[in-house]
């Protein structure tokens, strides 16, 4: 492969292993750029070991045109133009097994609404999460699960998908399929509307379960009521412990 590529991720995770997948398949790194979405820098250099710029890409499009001819998209928190899209392939590493609960926080609404969960590589056009479909691997979601144990089996299905096919990516060999419909999806104004509780909404168990370990992710702050009394916001997780983990 004789072409540059520039990869946008705002994952360290994946970013990472696809460094050492590079190693492995004996891919030349002077080829590679990182880059991610602006908020994102200090971090990812930070866990990457090197300097990784932002890049804005609604308006910086026309330098990567000019100066790659692939670009692939590890959990980027930015919609490519129209215009990138048709002039460079575009690959996008997704934690959602399209074409169900495309766009953000996929695992999320796949707890909430028992569609299918997994991951999927693709090509991108101009729709969000939507285009040909490169590979895929379901994940299932198991009734103990949070949005955070979910997330990082699919992190994992994703780190195997792109072992299996990156040298195929890189070499534009590889085969697609188009999904079966268009499927679902959901933007972030979905999820903040998930994150405020109300106390006197009536649900089923099972609902307020599901909603709550949806939108439990580690130490993150998400779901919430507002205190009565001073109208401060209190924040709710949940905490799942199967049985047979204990013994």
């Amino acid at each position: 492969m004789s072409r540059k590529v520039l990869v946008i991720s705002d994952n360290p995770v994946l970013s990472k292993g696809l460094i050492g997948l590079l190693h492995k398949v004996g891919a030349d790194r002077k080829m590679f750029t990182f880059k991610c979405s602006k908020g994102s820098d200090g971090t990812m250099t930070e866990k990457l070991g090197f300097e990784v710029r932002p890049i804005e890409v609604k308006e910086e499009w026309p330098k990567v045109i000019e100066n790659f001819g692939l670009v692939i998209s590890l959990h980027c928190k930015q919609l490519f133009p129209k215009e990138l899209v048709e002039a460079v392939r575009c690959i996008n590493v997704h934690p959602g097994l399209n074409p169900y609960n495309r766009g953000w926080f996929p695992q999320v609404f796949a707890i909430m609404n028992g569609l299918p969960h997994g991951a999927t590589i693709h090509e991108i056009d101009a729709d969000l999460d939507h285009g040909p479909i490169i590979a895929q691997q379901e994940v299932t979601i198991k009734a103990d699960d949070t949005s955070l144990t979910v997330y990082e089996r699919v992190q994992d299905a994703e780190l195997k998908l792109l072992e299996e096919n990156l040298v195929d990516i890189l070499n534009d060999s590889y085969t697609t399929v188009q999904p079966g419909m268009e499927g679902n999806l959901n933007l972030i104004k979905d999820y903040r509307k998930l994150l405020e509780l109300d106390l006197n909404e009536e649900v089923t168990m099972g609902e307020a379960i599901d909603r709550l370990r949806a939108l439990t992710h580690g130490d993150y702050k998400n779901a919430y009521f507002l205190d009565a009394d001073t109208g401060e916001r209190i924040y709710v997780t949940i905490n799942l412990h199967r049985e047979s983990d204990s013994k």
